[in-house]
């Protein structure tokens, strides 16, 4: 049976009632301190893709793709150039942030399907399983309803040669339904060397009755990209938009399908995914000392979910529990030869191998005015490496991990509440991490005590919410470039206890009938506490990010919007002493959009970076004889873009 109800939310713009996935099923009790974007949220942001909308509307504080494309690298509490590793994106219970060093591939989902996103920041280990210290990202689309037909196309073009088209279209039966949905992007990007070509199919269909549904989806992505490569510090004064790397390039094709289906009987439901994933692609480089490297990938991902949940509901209190398993296998392959300027070829070849089984279980506990939610998981894995140049780098080992959470909420009367968490989570070493760590030995898992507090205040139209956060890391996986490696000086290893700590405070604020604010402040310490590095600070870490927004919504088909963003300096990523002396400037951004909707048609003009500020949040410095100042991977200028969309 649905349980829905009024969630806990925190929301970009507007209070609304949703229901949100915390257990892993479609509709149920809130995951508590959850933020939910909504598809209306979207559709007024102008956002044309998940990851835009999450860094637009919930503040997420993201880093650019260093490919060109919008999957930027998410932070959610302060994980500097690892954050995408400490952040779990799921796709309709499909995790796709997998056993690889890349962001979650969201630019494939076309965002005219998402129905809500899910963000929950913190462990989240005994739902979601590793990676989600940071935590998690939960994507829902729509389904499809009954008898009826819709669609839409929208063509955007902007600056910097930037060209989109997407088209879907939704059909509806009685029982059945299906759709289709079509995206291509053309865009020079802001550098020289970064044009960006990208086609993108998603199709599904799926049967339901009254007390059951089974469908499949289909995701197809196809991407191009040029590299354009770092700056030195001298490079980006002279101009930002230049290349040293004028023919670095790269290509990604990757394709999943997913089974899936439910049932529901009376108190009980049960639901299962069963996904795969195949992706392969190339890259060429050429370096400063006209070596040349290529190199060709395979990847493929095999996961399956089943899980059952009963709720047991009386005149005092309404309960939820949640027990399902978790399985899944991935594999990499990857050949590449480095062909040096007149000292021979270098060729390398490896595979790895990743199996996790895990069984989790979650009781939720709800009161007239209380909350109180526990769980926990056991998962095992195996990981499988096996270099064919040299088998003495060849490893096989299997260890297992264990993760709890206890949280609970009480609500102190009609406008304050007060919540609280505490747990473990953790993450394991992905495929491309454990190859390149000192020896080409498995790097050890990382594990966190997660430690949150927190109040909300709701006033009218007006909504407060803030938090208190700390992660006591143990091994935590990072890349140390002070430590050397085989190709030159960085090695990916378990450094010394770390922590993160910090204030989140998440504002909302209906300023007239047709004017809201919204804002959202972090600040987190992030800090090596052992070891012979103990004190200093993490790098690639602001310690405060602001973001504020101004909506205007009259309800006569117009709606505008004013962002502004400011992120404070922070460590270049080569600081890892702490003795750079300089760190990367502090910046602040202005992003607007205005929009009207004519009968079916819709028509916006966009900006970001308003103000055309020459910044950079990404660089890495010089570990190898150059300057720590160096490294530096500018971000975009000024960029207008005019959208002009048709729903039928």
């Amino acid at each position: 049976m649905s349980f829905p109800v009024a969630a806990q939310v925190e929301t970009g713009q507007q209070l609304i009632p949703v229901t949100v996935s915390g257990s892993r099923f479609e509709s149920s009790i809130a995951p508590i301190g959850a933020i939910v974007i909504t598809a209306e949220q979207i559709r007024e942001s102008g956002s044309s893709n998940v990851n835009e909308a999450i860094r637009k509307i919930a503040g997420v504080f993201g880093r650019q793709n260093l490919s060109g494309t919008s999957d930027s690298s998410l932070d959610l509490r302060g994980f500097g150039a690892n954050s995408d590793q400490n952040v779990a994106v799921f796709v309709d219970g499909i995790r796709i942030s997998e056993n690889e060093l890349q962001p979650a591939m969201m630019s494939a989902i076309a965002i005219e399907t998402v129905e809500r996103i899910e963000i929950v920041r913190g462990g989240s280990s005994v739902l979601y399983g590793e990676g989600s210290t940071g935590g998690t990202i939960q994507i829902i689309t729509k389904r499809g309803l009954a008898n009826t037909t819709s669609g839409s196309v929208v063509a955007e073009v902007g600056n910097f040669g930037y060209q989109d088209m997407r088209a879907s279209l939704s059909k509806g039966w009685d029982s059945f339904a299906l759709n289709a949905n079509l995206g291509s992007l053309r865009t020079d990007n802001y550098r020289k060397n970064s044009e960006l070509k990208q086609d993108n199919f998603s199709g599904g269909l799926q049967w339901a009755s009254k007390i059951s549904r089974i469908g499949l989806r289909v995701d197809s992505l196809r991407q191009d990209a040029r590299f354009p490569g770092s700056l030195t510090e001298a490079q980006y004064l002279q101009n930002p938009r230049q290349t040293m790397n004028p023919f670095d390039y790269g290509s990604t094709d990757s394709d999943r399908y997913t089974l899936f289906g439910e049932i529901n009987l009376k108190d009980i439901q049960l639901a299962a995914e069963l996904s795969r994933r195949d992706k392969k692609g190339n890259s060429f480089g050429i370096d400063s000392f006209d070596g040349k490297t290529l190199s060709d990938f395979k990847s493929n991902v095999t996961q399956f979910s089943p899980r059952v949940r009963y709720i047991s509901k009386s005149a005092q209190y309404s309960n939820e529990f949640v027990v399902g398993v978790d399985f899944a296998e991935s594999k990499n392959m990857r050949d590449g030869v480095y062909q040096s300027n007149g000292f021979g070829d270098f060729p390398s070849a490896s595979e790895t191998s990743q199996q996790s089984k895990a069984i989790y279980a979650r009781n939720d506990l709800r009161f007239e005015k209380t909350q109180i939610s526990f769980g926990f998981r056991h998962e095992k894995f195996d990981q499988d490496f096996r270099n064919k140049i040299d088998a003495t780098k060849n490893y096989d080992e299997s260890f297992s991990l264990n993760a709890f959470d206890l949280q609970g909420s009480y609500q102190i009367s009609n406008l304050i509440k007060v919540f609280s968490k505490i747990g473990r989570s953790y993450r394991v070493a992905n495929a491309d991490e454990n190859s390149y760590s000192f020896n080409n030995e498995r790097l050890r898992p990382q594990r966190s005590n997660d430690f949150e507090f927190g109040s909300s205040i709701e006033l009218n139209k007006t909504k407060l919410v803030a938090k208190v956060f700390r992660h006591n890391l143990k091994d935590e996986i990072f890349f140390n470039p002070t430590l050397p490696g085989s190709l030159g000086t960085g090695v990916n290893v378990n450094l010394d206890k770390t922590r993160r700590q910090g204030v989140e405070i998440d504002a909302t604020t209906g300023l007239s009938e047709t004017f809201s604010l919204s804002a959202f402040l972090q600040h987190v310490s992030a800090k090596l506490v052992s070891g012979p590095n103990d004190g200093n600070d993490m790098v690639l870490v602001p310690k405060n990010t602001a973001t504020l927004r101004l909506n205007w919504l009259p309800g006569n088909g117009q709606t505008a919007y004013v962002g502004a963003q400011w992120v404070d300096s922070q460590l270049y990523g080569g600081d890892f002493t702490n003795t750079c002396g300089v760190r990367i400037p502090a910046y602040a951004t202005l992003d607007a959009r205005y929009s009207i909707k004519l009968g079916t048609w819709e028509f916006a003009l966009s900006g970001s970076n308003l103000t055309d500020k020459n910044y950079f949040g990404q660089a890495f410095g010089d570990t190898n004889g150059g300057s720590c100042k160096d490294g530096i991977y500018p971000n975009a200028g000024r960029a207008l873009k005019f959208t002009a969309r048709i729903n039928f």
